[in-house]
């Protein structure tokens, strides 16, 4: 049993980190490319939305769940930064495009778990 436990931490350990390092990668290009609006943090948490839903909809194995699900699209997306930025856009008094990367991020993200859903399960 502790073998189980070991081994499931070890696949959330190595997605989370490839997902923390491809975050950073992804985060740090786009924002060279595009200074003035979080192109980056969207692009990343709907690909992540895409990568989960693809993942329920495939019933992949659990370890394969640990690792590309719990491991890697957890490290990879980022609720904390999505919010940090909707509100500097807000403070930045930018409301139009504070209102924008919510609804994009939100209904995008909905959208985007659902094709990854329905592509993964054959619909």
């Amino acid at each position: 049993m502790m073998s189980n436990v070991f081994l499931a931490l070890l696949l959330v350990g190595m997605g989370g980190f490839a997902g923390a390092v491809s975050r950073y990668g992804v985060s740090r290009f786009a924002a060279r490319r595009f200074p003035s609006w979080p192109y980056g943090t969207l692009f990343i948490n709907l690909t992540g939305s895409f990568l989960l839903g693809w993942l329920a909809g495939a019933q992949v194995s659990k370890s394969t769940l640990l690792l590309l699900g719990s491991g890697f699209a957890g490290g990879y997306t980022t609720f904390s930064t999505f919010k940090l930025e909707s509100d500097a856009l807000e403070q930045g008094g930018r409301m139009r495009a504070a209102r924008l990367y919510l609804l994009l991020s939100y209904a995008l993200g909905g959208c985007a778990a659902y094709a990854g859903y329905a592509l993964g399960s054959g619909q």
